[in-house]
């Protein structure tokens, strides 16, 4: 969980080897599921291959929200260097026989970028890294991804006291090293100012960890974390089939 320091930064520096990562979560129209198994089968098959293919620099990862959430079944999360593949991306998605189906209720932007609070400290998969997008090396079966706003207040303290604050925040992640915690920067690009994503593979880690961190003093300049997202990482036959 990160903010936007005023201190001095190289912007050049902040900059390189950051990406763009796009969270877009869909929802099926019930009309849908009136349709015939044949015709089904068709619109499945033919955004299943859309998602599957390979597009220059775009990296998607697919995950069903069915059974989880009322308002949203599926999210593809993508990461790039340049926004125009979002667009391309959406636009073919929205193209497919399935895609007039869909509609969009949340969609996410942020860029990745080291935190300014670490300085030398590293502690690998949990505060995240420049030019990395959430992805562990053994990729792990849940993300639960929400925005992030932080009262205004936060940016009125001293650097130094928002180090010291955000230091025993990093050292409740670390007693969850099973959790990746990864912050995307939002500032000037979304409504949101982060875009917070954690991998695991047990909810009740993550659960356990979010409680604990409610209890930090970090958690008291919180203005905004909501909605938040239950996600389960699927491959493209697999989601299409949750769809019903």
């Amino acid at each position: 969980m990160e903010d936007n320091p005023t201190t001095q930064v190289d912007a050049t520096k902040t900059a390189s080897g950051s990406r763009f990562l796009k969270y877009t979560f869909f929802k099926v129209a019930r009309e849908w599921r009136s349709l015939d198994g044949a015709e089904k089968a068709a619109a499945r098959q033919e955004l299943a291959s859309l998602l599957t293919r390979n597009q220059a620099d775009l990296r998607l990862h697919l995950f069903s929200l069915v059974g989880i959430r009322g308002d949203a079944d599926f999210m593809v999360m993508a990461d790039s260097t340049d926004l125009e593949p979002f667009q391309d991306l959406v636009s073919g998605i929205l193209s497919t026989r399935l895609g007039r189906y869909l509609e969009t209720p949340y969609s996410y932007l942020a860029m990745t970028r080291r935190s300014h609070y670490l300085g030398s400290h590293k502690h690998p998969g949990q505060e995240g890294s420049e030019g990395e997008p959430p992805r562990s090396k053994q990729e792990t079966r849940y993300l639960f991804v929400y925005p992030f706003v932080k009262k205004r207040s936060w940016y009125g303290l001293p650097f130094a006291e928002r180090q010291r604050i955000m230091a025993e925040h990093f050292k409740v992640g670390h007693k969850y090293p099973k959790i990746k915690i990864n912050t995307g920067y939002s500032f000037g690009l979304d409504d949101q100012e982060f875009v917070l994503a954690f991998e695991g593979d047990d909810p009740a880690e993550f659960l356990a960890l979010v409680e604990e961190l409610r209890g930090t003093e970090a958690s008291t300049y919180t203005e905004l974390e909501t909605p938040i997202f239950t996600c389960v990482r699927t491959d493209a036959t697999q989601l299409l089939k949750l769809l019903g």
